[in-house]
């Protein structure tokens, strides 16, 4: 893709600059060194999201990436380069879900280089085909220079949404997850997911770490890219800034909550002394009183702790339980498993959310509807006897849809169970917009590793996008409140055990992604790849014109 060394040495009238060096050296790498330098390239990028934090180590990163791909002679080998990149940014970036077979290594040991590497190995053919179609539109319009820095960007992109999308779709680790850490200005960038969402901010967090590639090029097109992608940086964060500074977040009146984190090491669940041990302990933080010697109203345990088919006629005496730790007039909100027939033998089991009186009776639930593929149900079950990672020999069923529940005594809200928060513009029920989300999990699962943090910060960019506040509560963290601004207003830290008593923060009104989706993300897609096909054709003319 790059010109070739004499050609530069013909046109050049000084010493190469820095960059420039290293973009040749980079270029013509061969072989193996070239797919291990980009395999060590996403291991750094991936630094760049929580709770590393390191969010400028993109731009090294994704230049690096680029210099790479300028060496690159055949669309196989430019499939392999990105491939390798995204093998080494998946495997750190992902390297936690191999936790989860910890809690039975017994029984799951062998699915661990799967976890540790197919998993990643699998995703990264997503960069690689990414990588492959840039090669292919470079080849094919003759784009160098800053067209080929937004080829690539435009196809990465797209690759991402396709990843979010495929099969059950796994949008982790967008490369605008970035921003969600505690980066310094982060927050502040995080505001125009409000607009364009999580995947046109990655659109341009991935544009605005590839532009200094054009500093390796030669020409006089070199800086203007870098001082363009400044510009824009600086007008984002001027335009987040400002929205936080007008933005407030009242409490809704009279609504008062209770986040309950037992901290429940998760080899413990399955045992049923340890289960009984378990609830009784929940009850006891749940009634205890707050530092004013009030109660609030009503209180939220996380995904999978409470007793299981409390639906059931012999689980009346746990119900009863949990409405006597009400006060009067209050709700529990638990997660449990639920099933069909209620008597019997299970037929059907779901994932579920629960809402109880103070009588101990059932005013409202939810199903799950994105389950975890492999730990709540296997894929082509009748071709793979395995057994599924969550305990069970049934496969958990997936709800009808996304809902919003409509409790007394709380503004309507949106139920989420576990990794449902990570799925931009498929976390509320558009016919009927909730004033707030609820996510419960439980990421005990993967230990104190990155996976809890990643998916704490994961979830908050959907209470910006939307402009709803979020309501997160895990058995051992992170919980917390989140305002629609993103700002984290109370959080209990990870393997904490305690309570948070918290207000409710009020909804904005709907924001522009909330009623567009993804609608401006793709406008800005194809802005890209015209903006390429115009510097393509006006590098080609002047080319000619010399």
């Amino acid at each position: 893709m790059r010109e070739t060394t004499p050609a530069l040495t013909f046109r050049g009238m000084a010493p190469a600059a820095p960059a420039q060096l290293a973009a040749l050296r980079l270029a013509e790498i061969e072989g193996l060194r070239r797919y291990g330098t980009a395999f060590l390239l996403g291991v750094l990028a991936a630094a760049a999201l929580p709770p590393v934090d390191i969010t400028p180590v993109l731009i090294i990163s994704c230049t690096g990436l680029v210099w790479l791909f300028d060496g690159v002679q055949r669309p196989r080998e430019a499939f392999l380069l990105g491939w390798a990149f995204g093998l080494g940014f998946f495997v750190a970036g992902l390297y936690w879900i191999a936790a989860a077979l910890f809690v039975d290594i017994a029984q799951f040991w062998w699915l661990t280089p799967l976890a540790v590497l197919g998993v990643p190995a699998g995703l990264a053919i997503f960069t690689g085909g990414a990588l492959a179609a840039a090669y292919l539109l470079c080849r094919l319009f003759r784009w160098r220079g800053i067209a080929r820095v937004l080829a690539i960007a435009v196809c990465w992109s797209l690759a991402e949404w396709l990843r979010g999308h495929v099969l059950t779709g796994f949008p982790w680790n967008l490369l605008g997850y970035a921003w969600s850490g505690g980066f310094p200005g982060s927050l502040a960038m995080l505001q125009s997911t409000a607009i364009i969402g999580i995947y046109g901010l990655s659109l341009l967090t991935v544009t605005l770490a590839m532009l200094p590639a054009t500093l390796g090029d030669f020409g006089s097109w070199r800086l203007p890219p870098t001082v363009i992608g400044v510009l824009v940086l600086a007008a984002l964060l001027a335009y987040g800034a400002a929205r936080l500074a007008s933005g407030t977040t009242p409490d809704v009146p009279g609504v008062s909550l209770r986040l309950v984190q037992p901290s429940i090491p998760q080899r413990l669940k399955n045992d049923p002394v340890q289960l009984a041990a378990d609830f009784r302990t929940q009850l006891a933080l749940s009634t205890q009183r707050g530092g004013n010697g009030s109660r609030p109203a009503t209180v939220i345990w996380s995904e999978g702790n409470a007793p299981p088919l409390l639906e059931r006629a012999d689980r009346a005496d746990l119900r009863r339980a949990i409405g006597a730790a009400l006060p009067p007039g209050g709700l529990m909100i638990v997660g449990s498993d639920r099933a069909e027939p209620l008597s019997g033998p299970v037929g059907s089991v779901w994932n579920s959310m629960v809402a109880l009186n103070d009588k101990g009776e059932i005013v409202g639930d939810y199903d799950k509807v994105h389950l975890v593929p492999f730990g709540e149900f296997v894929p082509l079950r009748g071709y793979l006897p395995i057994n599924k990672i969550t305990p069970g020999t049934l496969d958990f069923s997936a709800g009808p849809g996304l809902r919003t529940l409509h409790l007394q005594g709380l503004p309507p809200f949106s139920p989420l169970i576990c990794y449902e928060a990570i799925f931009p513009g498929a976390v509320v029920d558009p016919a009927d917009r909730p004033a707030w989300l609820l996510n419960i999990t439980d990421d005990a699962w993967y230990g104190f590793t990155s996976g809890p943090f990643q998916h704490f910060s994961i979830a908050r960019v959907r209470a910006v996008e939307e402009g709803l506040p979020l309501v997160r509560v895990g058995n051992n963290g992170i919980s917390g409140v989140i305002d629609p601004f993103g700002r984290v207003l109370e959080r209990l830290g990870l393997d904490s055990i305690g309570v948070l008593d918290v207000a409710l923060p009020a909804a904005l009104p709907a924001t522009p992604y909330a009623k567009l989706g993804d609608l401006v993300y793709w406008l800005a897609l194809a802005f890209l790849f015209a903006l390429a096909s115009i510097c393509g054709w006006v590098r080609r003319k002047s080319l000619h014109a010399q």
